[in-house]
């Protein structure tokens, strides 16, 4: 055999290898890919399932569950519904917003949102309660990159700074009924980000300290200490 015959079945067999080692490693992630995706559904379910199952009750409980200050229910309920949401957003980080998956717990996430302000609106009404209620809707299409993830990061801040406060976020241009049917009641207009404060719509986002003088002042009027503690949340963003 000569040198140049056994060079090339030498290249050849680098190559392969090579081919080899890169179709197994897409093929792994891929798996790896799908699992973590199916685990992350997998929660989902079951926290949405829970959450709903906590709405049920929730609707028959008596109004001095809500009006009497020990209203911790209605509070972990909302708190559950924002961590699903923080699951969701790591999801579509890993795998981006145009994926069918993540576009499939998008809009299971977003009807469990409607569902819970839903409830909200009901218990007011019936129980003559005072929420602050935000409607935040953004869009993925890189027209509003940097105000609507200023936006989200600022909100997630007064969520966590005033437990009353109720946030619900849309993706605008997702293709779903009962969101499209939201946004043509609260008259969404697609100039983002969009807000919808108490039924009153706002347009564009400069600064937190701008956006907070959209909030009623009643919002304001919570403990020292919680205020403490989602300042420093904030301070470690």
């Amino acid at each position: 055999m000569s040198i140049l015959t056994r060079n090339i079945i030498i290249s050849l067999g680098i190559t392969i290898l090579l081919i080899g080692t890169v179709v197994y490693a897409i093929n792994y992630l891929n798996q790896k890919r799908v699992a973590e995706l199916n685990t992350i559904e997998d929660q989902l379910s079951t926290d949405t399932l829970s959450v709903e199952t906590q709405y049920a009750l929730l609707e028959n409980a008596p109004c001095e569950d809500f009006t009497n200050g020990s209203s911790t229910e209605d509070t972990q309920l909302s708190q559950e519904v924002s961590n699903i949401g923080d699951k969701l957003s790591y999801t579509e980080d890993k795998l981006g917003s145009n994926d069918p998956q993540v576009i499939q717990l998008k809009d299971q996430y977003t009807l469990l949102e409607i569902r819970d302000y839903l409830l909200t609106e009901q218990l007011s009404k019936t129980c003559n309660l005072n929420p602050t209620i935000v409607l935040y809707f953004y869009t993925n299409n890189g027209s509003c990159q940097g105000e609507c993830n200023q936006a989200g990061y600022d909100l997630s801040y007064l969520r966590q700074t005033y437990p009353s406060l109720r946030v619900y976020s849309f993706d605008y241009n997702l293709d779903l009924g009962a969101l499209k049917t939201l946004e043509s009641i609260e008259k969404i207009q697609p100039t983002f980000p969009a807000f919808v404060i108490n039924h009153k719509q706002y347009y564009g986002y400069t600064s937190l300290s701008d956006f907070e003088k959209e909030f009623p002042p009643a919002l304001f009027a919570t403990s020292t200490s919680a205020t403490s503690t989602a300042s420093a949340t904030k301070s470690t963003k």
